[in-house]
């Protein structure tokens, strides 16, 4: 979960590196460095904490080096201090490494290394990368290109690592195994970084290097190899992306431009995957729903099984009440890195939904592995049917399932997901749709109803936006010294209630839960008091009233209430203390609308308390760890 940028080429690598990190820092911001070379000199800063911390160190510094690498790190093996940040050194002083990703044998080659008189300086697993090369160098006989091959023969793990040395003072060395790895092309210069936010601004021309895969970046152009030496044919891709994406805007936070993103990438998720002018009576022969899938994947499902973790996890829970609801299969969601070490007996037709933001999640990778290989050599009615949820189509999860649903939600820089989030619904609607119309499970007037009302969520949001934020700002002042927030919900807005809590524990630091509002009887309403104030998502739909009941049960402890309503129920003003009231909408599709008013209130209670939105203490955005 740490973010890599390197660069060789004609301009300062300082410049460009830093400005790499400050679009990678989402992914870690524990500590951070550089290691550049100069006059076959190399030469390293490091700096403890956020990245202004390294940029304060370096205004000092005249480097006009045009070749390093730089790393922002978040804390797996080592405490966030100074001398476990990276790049690590060799004892020469003259090679450096940046790793995202965790050597998980690093233990046995240190005790080796440190058998040979290798002095470690930190406790971080990295540390024992550049040793290895440098050991491997010391025989004379070979590149760095040789070395650093056969030492990532040695490494056990997901990783990727960028190295220069001074000996090798043109060029830079990268390979992944496991973890994102991105080479960038330009005019007479050669990028790498973790992820594509970072090169944005210096190019459209591409190439994500996959598992097992290395390459060296010279003045003359980019090789790429397999780790066992032999050239690969590989072309880059054009990104359609812009600088622009991944700037404020004039917003004060990531997040809070993101929330207010959500009504365009529902529009982009309607346009990709609606057929425009689809009707019940003239179009029966076809579904209304694109998404490109293989009949094969989707035929004589008996059952769907879907692997997320965190935000996409909650996501998964509405996925579930969807496909059960309109296409009558059963569905179960598991949390990725529980099913890797207890999964499910295998059932035959079986489809596995990986469901991830970054399209990178260590545990949801591992568990669809798993799936797949365990299903090899079974019968073709228990073979393995993939499908991943993403916003990263290019990504890794691309490699293990036979079809993505791309998400099209944008660059997300803020940790907390709000826009993909919605973008993974938005997904699983489709998805249980084209189910629903494969089976026959609803009518083609209940699916044109359906799509009809789908299109009405984009601006149903902006209304929200417009009238709800402001205040919601306001009343955020309220709770900026609360110690404890309950969110209930019951059917398909249960998950809601848990992503809720999810986000505001996230960034403000509030301990908060969600619960199915039927259970706060059975132990939660215990911890109701006063001080405790309870979130109620309660939409006109099936169950309204018991939501409506079990709000008043928290109430009568005198714990203050909130509602996310829909404007017409009138009778909720005298049960909540403060609504926040959303358009009217079919209770199916309620989830779009009625996560926005959380998310905003969690990002104003967060603000308030002057806490750093978009880098929450503890997180980063892709875990690529386990």
């Amino acid at each position: 979960m740490c973010g890599i940028v390197g660069y060789i080429g004609t301009q300062t690598a300082t410049d460009i590196l830093i400005a790499g990190l400050e679009r990678l820092e989402y992914r870690g911001y524990d500590s951070a460095g550089i290691a550049t070379i100069l006059e076959d000199k190399l030469y390293c800063v490091r700096a403890k904490g956020k990245l202004y911390n390294l940029r304060e160190k370096l205004q000092t510094e005249i480097n006009p080096s045009q070749i390093g690498i730089g790393h922002t790190r978040w804390a797996t093996h080592g405490k966030p201090e100074e001398y476990n940040a990276h790049p690590h050194l060799d004892m020469s002083g003259k090679l450096a490494v940046v790793q995202n990703g965790i050597i998980e044998n690093y233990r046995e080659l240190k005790e080796n290394l440190l058998a040979k008189g290798i002095i470690f300086t930190s406790d971080t697993d990295t540390e024992v990368i550049p040793h290895l090369i440098a050991d491997y160098l010391s025989s004379g006989k070979l590149s760095l290109m040789e070395a650093v091959q056969k030492t990532i023969i040695d490494l056990s793990g997901a990783f990727a690592i960028a190295v220069i040395s001074s000996d090798f003072p043109d060029e830079l060395v990268v390979a992944r195994q496991q973890a994102p790895l991105i080479l960038g092309f330009g005019q007479g210069e050669f990028f790498c970084a973790s992820d594509l936010t970072a090169l944005v601004p210096h190019t459209h021309a591409v190439l994500s290097l996959e598992n097992g895969e290395m390459a060296r970046l010279t003045p003359l152009g980019v090789e790429v190899y397999n780790f066992a030496g032999v050239r690969q044919k590989k072309y880059p891709r054009t990104l359609d992306w812009n600088p622009i994406m991944v700037e404020k805007q004039g917003f004060r936070h990531f997040m809070l431009k993101e929330i207010y993103e959500q009504p365009g990438v529902v529009r982009t998720c309607l346009e990709a995957y609606l057929n425009d002018n689809w009707h019940a009576e003239n179009n029966p022969d076809f579904s209304p729903i694109n998404l490109g899938i293989s009949k094969d994947l989707l035929t004589d499902l008996q059952q769907v099984q879907i692997l997320a973790c965190g935000t996409s996890w909650h996501a998964g829970l509405v996925g579930k009440y969807l496909i059960e609801q309109l296409a009558g299969i059963p569905t179960k969601v598991d949390y990725s890195s529980e099913f890797r070490y207890a999964p499910a007996p295998i059932t035959a037709n079986t489809l596995t939904i990986g469901v991830t933001q970054s399209g990178e999640t260590a545990d949801t990778l591992a568990a669809l592995e798993l799936e797949r290989q365990r299903r090899s050599s079974l019968d073709n009615q228990y073979k393995a049917r993939l499908l991943g949820i993403t916003n990263r189509p290019e990504s890794t999860i691309s490699q293990l399932v036979e079809h993505i649903i791309n998400t099209h939600a944008g660059i997300e820089i803020g940790v907390a997901a709000t826009k993909t989030f919605v973008a993974q619904l938005m997904g699983f609607y489709f998805l249980a749709l084209e189910l629903a119309y494969q089976r026959k499970s609803l009518s083609l007037v209940e699916l044109e109803n359906i799509t009809k009302e789908l299109r009405q969520l984009p601006t149903q949001i902006e209304t929200i936006l417009e009238t709800q934020e402001r205040y919601i700002e306001d009343l955020s002042h309220q709770f900026s010294e609360t110690q404890d927030f309950i969110f209930i919900g019951r059917g398909i807005n249960f998950p809601i209630a848990l992503e809720g809590a999810l986000k505001l524990k996230e960034i403000s630091y509030i301990h908060a839960e969600g619960y199915a509002a039927g259970e706060m009887k059975h132990g939660p309403i215990a911890l109701l008091d006063a001080k405790v104030p309870v979130v109620a998502i309660a939409i006109a739909g099936s169950v309204y009233e018991k939501v409506i009941s079990n709000a008043q049960e928290a109430k009568a402890r005198d714990a203050k209430l909130l509602g996310v309503v829909t404007v017409k129920k009138n009778d909720s003003n005298s049960v909540f203390d403060k609504l926040l009231p959303i358009p009217e909408v079919n209770e199916l599709l309620s989830p779009i609308l009625t996560v926005v008013p959380l998310q905003i209130l969690a990002y104003h209670i967060a603000a308030r308390r002057g806490l750093d939105v978009d880098q929450p203490r503890n997180l980063a955005k892709s875990v690529t760890v386990e």
